[in-house]
Protein backbone atom coordinates (compact mmCIF):
# COMPACT_ATOMS: atom_id res chain seq x y z
CA UNK A 1 0.00 0.00 0.00
CA UNK A 2 1.11 3.48 -1.42
CA UNK A 3 0.11 6.26 1.68
CA UNK A 4 0.87 10.01 1.66
CA UNK A 5 -0.32 12.37 4.86
CA UNK A 6 0.95 16.10 5.12
CA UNK A 7 -0.11 18.74 7.27
CA UNK A 8 -0.63 22.15 5.58
CA UNK A 9 -0.20 25.08 8.37
CA UNK A 10 -1.17 28.92 7.10
CA UNK A 11 0.34 31.66 9.22
CA UNK A 12 0.21 35.18 8.56
CA UNK A 13 -0.82 34.25 4.44
CA UNK A 14 2.18 32.24 3.90
CA UNK A 15 1.53 28.45 3.89
CA UNK A 16 4.39 25.71 5.37
CA UNK A 17 4.12 22.04 4.83
CA UNK A 18 5.33 18.64 6.29
CA UNK A 19 4.94 15.13 5.50
CA UNK A 20 3.36 13.62 8.43
CA UNK A 21 2.93 9.08 10.18
CA UNK A 22 -0.56 9.23 10.70
CA UNK A 23 -0.40 5.06 11.07
CA UNK A 24 -0.64 5.37 14.74
CA UNK A 25 -3.58 7.19 14.86
CA UNK A 26 -6.75 5.06 15.73
CA UNK A 27 -9.25 7.96 15.78
CA UNK A 28 -10.03 11.23 13.85
CA UNK A 29 -9.29 13.26 16.74
CA UNK A 30 -5.73 11.87 16.89
CA UNK A 31 -5.08 13.02 13.31
CA UNK A 32 -6.70 16.76 14.79
CA UNK A 33 -3.90 16.51 17.91
CA UNK A 34 -0.87 16.06 15.32
CA UNK A 35 -2.46 19.35 13.34
CA UNK A 36 -2.76 20.91 15.99
CA UNK A 37 0.94 20.79 17.74
CA UNK A 38 1.63 22.98 14.74
CA UNK A 39 1.16 26.71 14.61
CA UNK A 40 -1.58 28.30 12.56
CA UNK A 41 -4.83 29.73 11.48
CA UNK A 42 -5.60 27.05 9.38
CA UNK A 43 -4.40 23.66 9.25
CA UNK A 44 -4.92 20.38 6.96
CA UNK A 45 -4.06 17.03 6.87
CA UNK A 46 -4.43 15.61 3.39
CA UNK A 47 -4.05 12.09 3.01
CA UNK A 48 -4.22 10.07 0.08
CA UNK A 49 -3.66 5.59 -0.24
CA UNK A 50 -3.06 3.93 -3.04
CA UNK A 51 -5.00 5.99 -5.72
CA UNK A 52 -8.31 4.83 -4.04
CA UNK A 53 -9.20 7.73 -1.51
CA UNK A 54 -8.30 11.51 -0.38
CA UNK A 55 -9.34 12.72 2.85
CA UNK A 56 -9.03 15.85 4.03
CA UNK A 57 -8.97 17.23 8.06
CA UNK A 58 -9.31 20.33 9.15
CA UNK A 59 -8.09 21.97 12.45
CA UNK A 60 -8.26 25.03 12.82
CA UNK A 61 -8.31 27.33 16.04
CA UNK A 62 -7.83 24.88 19.24
CA UNK A 63 -11.78 26.06 20.39
CA UNK A 64 -13.76 24.59 16.54
CA UNK A 65 -14.92 21.47 16.16
CA UNK A 66 -12.89 19.59 13.60
CA UNK A 67 -13.94 18.94 10.28
CA UNK A 68 -13.28 16.19 7.62
CA UNK A 69 -14.09 14.96 4.13
CA UNK A 70 -13.35 11.29 2.43
CA UNK A 71 -13.75 11.39 -1.03
CA UNK A 72 -15.00 8.01 -0.79
CA UNK A 73 -16.77 6.03 1.69
CA UNK A 74 -16.12 2.40 0.23
CA UNK A 75 -12.39 2.98 1.21
CA UNK A 76 -13.22 3.11 4.77
CA UNK A 77 -14.16 -1.11 4.28
CA UNK A 78 -10.59 -1.56 3.13
CA UNK A 79 -8.14 0.83 4.41
CA UNK A 80 -7.62 1.73 8.07
CA UNK A 81 -6.43 5.23 7.58
CA UNK A 82 -9.78 6.10 5.62
CA UNK A 83 -11.68 3.79 8.08
CA UNK A 84 -10.31 6.04 10.62
CA UNK A 85 -11.58 9.58 9.38
CA UNK A 86 -14.91 8.13 8.49
CA UNK A 87 -15.75 6.62 11.31
CA UNK A 88 -17.30 9.92 13.06
CA UNK A 89 -18.25 11.18 9.24
CA UNK A 90 -21.83 10.24 7.71
CA UNK A 91 -22.09 9.79 4.41
CA UNK A 92 -23.37 12.40 2.25
CA UNK A 93 -26.93 12.12 1.46
CA UNK A 94 -27.56 9.71 4.28
CA UNK A 95 -30.84 10.56 6.61
CA UNK A 96 -29.98 8.20 9.25
CA UNK A 97 -27.82 5.42 10.08
CA UNK A 98 -29.09 1.67 10.27
CA UNK A 99 -30.12 0.58 13.18
CA UNK A 100 -29.60 -3.15 12.30
CA UNK A 101 -26.48 -3.97 14.44
CA UNK A 102 -25.99 -7.50 12.80
CA UNK A 103 -25.30 -5.68 9.12
CA UNK A 104 -22.04 -6.36 8.42
CA UNK A 105 -20.01 -3.35 8.32
CA UNK A 106 -19.71 -1.47 4.81
CA UNK A 107 -20.12 1.88 3.61
CA UNK A 108 -21.40 3.20 -0.07
CA UNK A 109 -18.83 5.03 -2.26
CA UNK A 110 -20.19 8.17 -2.14
CA UNK A 111 -17.96 10.93 0.10
CA UNK A 112 -18.78 11.34 3.52
CA UNK A 113 -18.16 14.33 6.07
CA UNK A 114 -18.25 17.67 5.50
CA UNK A 115 -18.24 18.89 1.79
CA UNK A 116 -17.98 22.61 2.91
CA UNK A 117 -14.82 21.90 4.51
CA UNK A 118 -12.47 24.00 2.19
CA UNK A 119 -15.49 26.78 0.93
CA UNK A 120 -13.40 29.47 2.09
CA UNK A 121 -10.04 28.08 0.65
CA UNK A 122 -11.58 28.39 -2.73
CA UNK A 123 -12.97 25.17 -3.45
CA UNK A 124 -16.77 25.16 -3.08
CA UNK A 125 -18.92 21.98 -1.92
CA UNK A 126 -20.11 21.67 -5.08
CA UNK A 127 -16.58 21.66 -6.99
CA UNK A 128 -15.48 19.05 -4.28
CA UNK A 129 -18.46 16.74 -4.77
CA UNK A 130 -18.49 17.43 -8.84
CA UNK A 131 -14.44 16.13 -9.05
CA UNK A 132 -15.43 13.20 -6.30
CA UNK A 133 -18.37 12.30 -9.06
CA UNK A 134 -16.07 12.91 -12.11
CA UNK A 135 -14.83 9.46 -13.78
CA UNK A 136 -10.87 9.26 -14.38
CA UNK A 137 -10.69 12.02 -11.67
CA UNK A 138 -8.17 10.55 -9.23
CA UNK A 139 -8.17 11.36 -5.13
CA UNK A 140 -4.94 12.76 -5.65
CA UNK A 141 -6.17 15.22 -8.46
CA UNK A 142 -8.99 16.19 -6.33
CA UNK A 143 -5.99 17.26 -3.36
CA UNK A 144 -3.80 19.44 -5.74
CA UNK A 145 -6.77 21.02 -6.89
CA UNK A 146 -8.09 21.84 -3.89
CA UNK A 147 -4.44 23.48 -3.07
CA UNK A 148 -3.75 25.37 -5.81
CA UNK A 149 -6.75 26.72 -5.00
CA UNK A 150 -6.13 27.84 -1.27
CA UNK A 151 -2.77 28.81 -2.57
CA UNK A 152 -0.57 26.32 -1.06
CA UNK A 153 -0.15 24.48 -4.41
CA UNK A 154 3.78 24.76 -4.93
CA UNK A 155 4.05 23.44 -1.19
CA UNK A 156 1.62 20.33 -1.64
CA UNK A 157 4.01 19.81 -5.21
CA UNK A 158 7.28 20.20 -3.37
CA UNK A 159 6.13 17.68 -0.69
CA UNK A 160 5.26 15.06 -2.88
CA UNK A 161 8.14 15.20 -5.03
Amino acid sequence: MSAFACLLARCDDRWRGQEIEIDSCESLLDIVDLARDTAGEIRLVLIEEDDEYAAIVRADGEDEEPRAFLTDGHAADSYPVAAVVAEDLVEIGEDELSDDEDAPPAHDSAPFGDPEVVDDLGTSAFDLLTMCAHEGTLPIDVLVAVCEKAGCGDVFDRMRA
